[in-house]
């Protein structure tokens, strides 16, 4: 599955309002090494949040840090 239809899954509304538990930064579409992510905007956290069929797992624990 490509990023822009991992994105597309997710619906627009919600999209909008999605920020990182983290450190509440906004979040950008990305692509990790098993798929699209989304991944926190602040340079200082930067962490990435896996899409498991379309729905964003946003658990700190589970989110893959920069390398």
């Amino acid at each position: 599955m490509t990023e822009k239809a991992a994105s597309a899954q997710i619906e627009p509304w919600l999209r909008e309002i999605l920020r990182c538990p983290a450190c509440h930064a906004e979040l950008a579409d990305g692509e990790g090494p098993s798929g699209p992510e989304l991944q926190c905007t602040n340079a200082e956290c930067s962490l990435a949040y896996r899409i498991d069929d379309g729905v964003p797992v946003l658990l700190v624990d589970e989110a893959r840090k920069p390398a």
